[in-house]
């Protein structure tokens, strides 16, 4: 077998989950209607019908599908009402499409460090948060910061705190929803998310003052917004007198999502075992270390995250990168790759990042794959014990 191919045993980590067959026969029927656009859609269309089940499985008051989390993080921006230049703190392990968000609304994102444990320094949040307009707190990978001690920090100075959830849903805080915590919840339906439907997003919120603007903003023009129950007196106030940016949802997509929603938990607690027994196996060698759950959380992992233990060179890394790859288990170390849009030294859009050493350091040695919640024991096994071979071989060409 060349050394470029990948055993034929090696679990497929690229597929999204499937999509279950009541959905299929919703998409035919919205087909033959060709009914796809939320507001031409007759009363009880897909996507309000999905905004009243998602209300209802996090338990909150207002929700509203948009077409991409990072939609929802731009719009929570846009229904906070910030000044322009406002300071944003994100946390610097995050996606792109985080401090781009910020971005967009005209703010100005403040990278706050995140240590070996994957979640945010607080002794540095603490010192940045003076000044500061609002917290975008990413609960990256589905790592939880310290929630308890964000909210308390932000309530004191009454900074409104958004959780951009995208890798969270299903985990919990001291038994309260991630997504839910925050003033705002931004929630992804991105193909490799716990809920798959290619792209989609999710706002939510207790707020109706935030829902109402939020509505506006994501294009419900002129009247559409009789069709979002409630809240009739504000969105009669703020029609016209806010922009439109046309993030809406529409059908397929929430054709897709709904049938998938009664599977959450299954897949969470199914997500979660693949986590723990590959967490099990790899804490058990010398070569890596996983960052374990903090107390009050309840974590929903489609992915693990481990770092590398002891002295790995850059080049020891990079080759147990392409072992691991070929072994069918294809680690990637976010810092090694030069256009990685987790490494927040590639977000050039911001200009001139700070020196942010811990996250530096934590990203030029810690290690992501993907583990979606379909895998069986017998997938996971096979995983660790090529991620454990990958690096007994990387170390022995040192």
């Amino acid at each position: 077998m060349s050394a470029d191919v990948v055993p034929p045993q090696a679990p497929n980590l690229y597929d999204a989950e499937p999509i279950p067959a009541a959905a299929m026969a919703e998409i035919e029927r919205l087909l033959a209607t060709g009914d796809l656009f939320r507001y031409t859609a007759p009363e009880g269309a897909p996507v309000a019908r999905l905004e009243s089940e998602f209300a209802a499985l996090m338990g909150v008051r207002y929700a509203l599908a948009v077409s991409s989390c990072s939609a929802a993080l731009f719009l929570a921006l846009q229904a906070l009402d910030l000044a322009p230049g406002a300071r944003v703190l994100v946390p610097a392990f995050t996606f792109a499409a985080v401090p781009s968000a910020v971005v967009h609304a005209g703010c100005v994102p403040v990278l706050v460090e995140v240590d070996d444990s994957l979640r945010v320094d607080m002794a540095d949040f603490a010192a940045k948060l003076e000044g500061a307009a609002a917290v975008m707190i990413s609960h990256m990978r589905g790592h939880t910061s310290d929630m308890d001690a964000i909210m308390a920090l932000c309530d004191a100075r009454g900074i409104p705190v958004i959780e951009d959830a995208a890798h969270s849903l299903g985990t919990t805080w001291g038994g309260r929803k991630i997504g839910t915590i925050g003033k705002i919840g931004a929630f992804s339906f991105q193909s490799y998310k716990l809920v798959n439907a290619g792209e989609g997003g999710m706002f939510v919120t207790d707020d109706p003052e935030l829902a109402a603007r939020a509505v506006i903003m994501s294009g419900a023009y002129e009247y559409n917004w009789k069709k979002h129950p409630g809240l009739q007196n504000s969105y009669h106030l703020w029609q016209n007198r806010l922009p439109l940016y046309n993030m809406r949802m529409q059908n397929l997509s929430a054709a897709v999502i709904r049938p998938q929603l009664p599977l959450v938990a299954a897949r969470v607690a199914q997500g979660r075992a693949n986590h723990d027994q590959m967490a099990d196996v790899l804490n058990a060698t010398p070569h890596f270390a996983v960052p374990p759950a903090l107390g009050p959380e309840e974590r929903a992992p489609d992915s693990i995250q481990f770092r590398l233990v002891g002295d790995w060179s850059d080049d020891q890394a990079r080759r147990f990168e392409a072992a691991s790859k070929r072994r069918g288990a294809a680690a990637q170390v976010f810092g090694l790759s030069p256009d990685n849009a987790r490494a927040f030294w590639n977000w050039k859009f911001l200009g001139d990042t700070p020196d942010l050493p811990k996250t530096r350091t934590m990203l030029m040695r810690t290690c992501d794959l993907r583990l979606p919640a379909r895998l069986q024991s017998g997938d996971i096994a096979f995983l660790a014990d090529a991620l454990i071979c990958a690096a007994e071989e990387a170390r022995a060409a040192a």
